[in-house]
């Protein structure tokens, strides 16, 4: 056989094996209905309600939680008070919220005109995350604060926010205690949103950008990892593994398309962050900036960019499955599902299926394709890809679950979550003391007395079971990292498949 003859015979091949990926991917939703998206994607941006830390507005929603942690900041004389508890402890770590602020600003540029009556929500829940980052930016000169509490001493206790009686200890970065990572991460989290309310609030999105800009000059001046200088167990729970160049990328990139100025780009193109990656995370964001910086080359036809749309491609090639990537690092489940940890998996699941249908969308518009190795990638593969993650999700799966809380016939009754798991202080007024919540609420057997719709927890195991055990935090907490970037999936679907 010569050798055009067999290239030409592996090309059909490849041809016959992308289409069947999106027949196989597509027939299965198609054959019981497609999940409800706009409602997912209401419920996922409610959750975020529940995680509020401070005072609460009169239009709060979950009126399980009431105000807490009113003092914060007090220990270093500043106002820190407001923004998100993680997941479900009572600790704020301003690094995975500053993503979470990012993912939940990226959704709505990419998506907000699929959200329709949900995009005032969306807002809503960058403005809650960002006005605290405002404070911890702008406080004190020379500093940025980076969390509120002691981790440690936090999960020594099983208690509500409004009980909370844990220190309330302030951690920073500074020159002389670097922190390019929060840093970066914070200010990405400040552009982007400046992006959002840049028509909705253009004063706001004013501050937003110019605070954006002094963090970003700090992340570049003062650079090392902030777990390597802050204490009190922020490096046992978010140290930055990955180091600090993906966030001084992924800040330039947000800067670069905030504020148009090509110095970001020189900044961004002398870095040589050039590692192989399969997954995006708040800890290692070159999958995520190297997608963004795609945009402008792909839809701008910014070329000095395109080195990122390859490395862009290599990642995805990376988390396609074997069948359609022979270059795939990506496990997943019997059932389907994506999976990279035993801990927390659906935060990747959900990063990998927005960058995914976000890529689709540049390629669509560009018209452009390529290839993991032979075997050829369209935009439809990779929205199908992202569509069998998010349908898992929502309850199309070995166990028919949903693991959306309060999403679908049947989803987890037992997260692991302090203020779910808890009377609230309206139906049980008394303090509930450190020790007292866990005999009497974490290891109890029944359902969480407090719904927290919109919840995604950390999923099932690699071969698709759930215990739907409170006391497994790996499988059973839900984090404001994991629904942030989801939102940006439901509010796509959503506008695909309506009701």
């Amino acid at each position: 056989m010569s050798n055009s003859a067999a290239l030409a015979q592996s090309s059909h091949a490849a041809v016959f094996l992308a289409f069947s990926l999106v027949w196989f991917f597509s027939h299965a939703v198609l054959a019981a209905g497609h999940p409800d998206y706009a409602d997912a994607l209401a419920k996922s941006l409610l959750f975020f309600q529940g995680q509020r830390s401070g005072p609460l507005p009169p239009d709060q929603a979950v009126k399980w939680r009431s105000n807490s942690a009113m003092s914060d900041g007090s220990a270093a004389n500043v106002d820190l008070t407001g923004g998100y508890y993680d997941g479900g402890d009572n600790v704020k770590f301003n690094f995975p919220m500053a993503f979470t602020a990012t993912m939940l600003s990226w959704s709505i540029i990419e998506y907000g005109g699929r959200m329709e009556g949900s995009v005032h929500d969306a807002r809503a829940a960058v403005r809650w995350a960002t006005d605290y980052l405002l404070k911890a930016a702008k406080a004190t000169p020379g500093k940025l604060y980076v969390g509120v509490g002691d981790a440690d001493a936090d999960h020594r206790c099983w208690e509500r926010p409004e009980d909370m009686d844990t220190p309330r200890n302030v951690y920073e970065v500074s020159a002389s205690a670097p922190g390019s990572d929060v840093a970066g991460e914070t200010a990405a989290a400040l552009a982007a949103a400046s992006l959002v309310f840049k028509a909705a609030d253009p004063d706001y999105s004013r501050r937003l950008i110019a605070a954006a800009r002094d963090v970003m000059a700090f992340a570049w001046q003062h650079q090392g990892k902030y777990s390597d200088h802050v204490g009190g167990g922020v490096s046992n729970y978010y140290p930055s593994y990955s180091g600090y160049k993906d966030e001084l990328l992924w800040g330039s990139a947000w800067l670069l398309w905030a504020t148009k100025n090509s110095s970001y780009l020189n900044d961004l193109m002398s870095l040589g962050a050039n590692d192989g990656v399969d997954m995006f995370s708040w800890d290692n964001k070159l999958a995520g900036a190297r997608v963004l910086l795609s945009r402008r080359a792909l839809l701008d036809g910014d070329k000095r960019l395109e080195p990122f749309t390859r490395q862009a491609e290599e990642y995805i090639c990376r988390v396609l499955p074997k069948s359609s990537s022979p270059s795939s690092t990506t496990p997943y489940t019997p059932g389907g599902l994506m999976h990279r940890s035993g801990n927390a998996n659906l935060q990747y699941v959900a990063t990998a299926s927005f960058l995914l249908t976000t890529y689709a969308k540049y390629m669509a518009v560009s018209k452009r394709a390529f290839s993991c190795q032979n075997l050829p990638v369209t935009y439809k593969a990779l929205r199908a890809l992202a569509k069998r993650q998010v349908d898992y999700v929502l309850g199309d799966n070995p166990l028919a679950m949903s693991y959306m809380v309060g999403y679908g016939a049947r989803s987890p009754q037992r997260i692991h979550h302090r203020a779910s798991s808890m009377p609230s202080v309206a139906a049980h007024p008394a303090h509930i003391g450190c020790q007292e919540g866990f005999q009497s609420y974490l290891y109890a057997g029944g359902p969480n007395p407090n719904l927290h719709t919109g919840a995604v927890v950390g999923g099932p195991d690699q071969n698709d079971a759930f215990p739907d055990d409170r006391a497994d935090y790996a499988r059973s907490e839900p984090t404001t990292y994991t629904n942030a970037p989801l939102v940006g999936c439901l509010a796509y679907f959503a506008g695909s498949y309506k009701k």
